[in-house]
């Protein structure tokens, strides 16, 4: 829902990065998989209890995101790019949820249904990307990407934030995932709505 807005703030000082990164020589595919070791890292950090050490590795995981999709604009974006960003993105967004279900027995319901709310958004998201890809023109941005995005309720930002929250008030995290599960849903919702109307 945010994901536009938020751009307008980060995409400038990380194409001022980028540049000067795709000069030395990591690839964007480097980046991808740096910043999936590193959400690995703050998942590990969270099932130890470690949640300002997991909040600075979460923050440093989508700084890697961002990079490397602005690394792949200048050198240009391939397919395998494309592919190897949305597995490191999910490996993201389950790790940090799981790793809340084993750092507590009480947040092992939520966790889980936190992650399967993660996995009907995603297949809402993938499913309209690939159809879309044969039948509707991006309009919406002219910078080549990977997929086709349908926009939702909870994208990236939100989820970023729903992390953050998780990791400064780590006793609330059953309230804010079931809370964040019933918003991914409202997604899914949006979703088939919205592929209602361009694919019906």
């Amino acid at each position: 829902m945010f994901d536009t807005q938020l751009r307008l703030l980060v995409d400038r000082p990380l194409n001022f990065v980028a540049v000067r990164v795709a000069r030395v020589g990591p690839s964007a595919d480097c980046l991808t998989l740096s910043g999936a070791m590193v959400a690995i890292g703050a998942a590990a950090a969270v099932a130890g209890g470690y949640m300002p050490l997991a909040l600075a590795l979460i923050v440093a995981s989508r700084v890697f995101d961002g990079l490397d999709s602005a690394v792949a604009r200048i050198n240009g974006p391939t397919a395998w790019g494309g592919y190897l960003d949305s597995i490191a993105d999910y490996v993201f967004y389950v790790s940090i949820p799981v790793a809340f279900g084993l750092a507590d027995p009480d947040n092992l319901l939520p966790a889980l249904l936190l992650v399967a709310s993660f996995t009907i958004t995603a297949v809402s998201f993938l499913a309209f990307a690939a159809i879309a890809a044969l039948r509707v023109q991006d309009k919406n941005d002219n910078l080549p990407k990977a997929f086709i995005y349908s926009t939702g309720l909870m994208e990236g930002g939100e989820t970023i934030g729903f992390f953050v929250l998780f990791c400064v008030f780590p006793s609330a995290f059953p309230a804010l995932a079931f809370t964040f599960a019933a918003l991914c849903l409202l997604t899914v919702m949006q979703r088939v709505w919205l592929a209602s109307k361009q694919f019906a």
